[in-house]
């Protein structure tokens, strides 16, 4: 697989076949994806890699309390700022409707939505996950590095037959995940993903980008 299938196939997919992914090639991966630029070579990443029994008690205590309606503990960053301005919120609601459409699910139906939602903290069915985290410490520039390591891993996944699912919304449930990591308290928890192979029977949506002409100006 090229680099250009790899980014053209990579989507955040939401429903994973219990398929095991072998050790090896997680360690394939993540030693690869070490070679993603960072700033001075600061690589201010550190990941941790739950499968089996772990991964599933995390997965239990999750849904345990987005199933009893916990709000979660307190944010510990932004996942968007607080007055999303033009084009950006537009471009939220499209994505978050193409995704309920395929899935079936009508706006009115909060249950459902709800439902679709808390399959975040199940990891969608993967039966491996990866938490990155960085360091309280760095700043706005590191935090772009973690962008380009995530990247680098979601790529690297696809060259090896696998699927991914970048998740923000593991940091609602930080201090859950913190119990099953031990993570240092100088580490903040950025976002999980999941890892597997897609559920050829579940729904996926294809969400559409901006043309080429709203996020990129050529200048000769």
């Amino acid at each position: 697989m090229d680099v250009y299938e790899a980014v053209d196939t990579r989507r955040a997919v939401r429903g994973f076949t219990r398929d095991h992914v072998p050790k090896e090639v997680l360690e394939r991966v993540l030693s690869a994806a070490s070679r993603a630029p960072s700033g001075a070579n600061l690589q201010p990443w550190h990941t941790y890699v739950l499968t089996g029994e772990r991964l599933d008690e995390l997965k239990k205590r999750a849904v345990a309390r987005a199933s009893a309606g916990d709000p979660g503990d307190k944010p510990e960053y932004d996942m968007y700022p607080p007055n999303l301005k033009s084009p950006y919120q537009e471009r939220r609601w499209a994505a978050a409707e193409q995704r309920y459409t395929a899935l079936g699910i009508p706006r009115e139906d909060r249950t459902a939505r709800h439902k679709a939602v808390t399959a975040n903290w199940s990891c969608f069915g993967a039966p491996a996950a990866l938490f990155c985290y960085i360091d309280r410490d760095m700043g706005p520039a590191q935090w772009a590095d973690v962008g380009m390591y995530m990247q680098t891993i979601m790529l690297l996944l696809r060259a090896e037959g696998l699927h991914s699912c970048p998740q923000m919304a593991w940091s609602v449930y930080h201090g859950t995940v913190a119990e099953i990591v031990s993570p240092s308290e100088s580490l903040m928890l950025f976002c999980g993903m999941s890892v597997g192979h897609a559920d050829p029977v579940r729904p996926c949506v294809r969400v559409a980008r901006a043309p080429l002409n709203e996020t990129v100006t050529f200048l000769d």
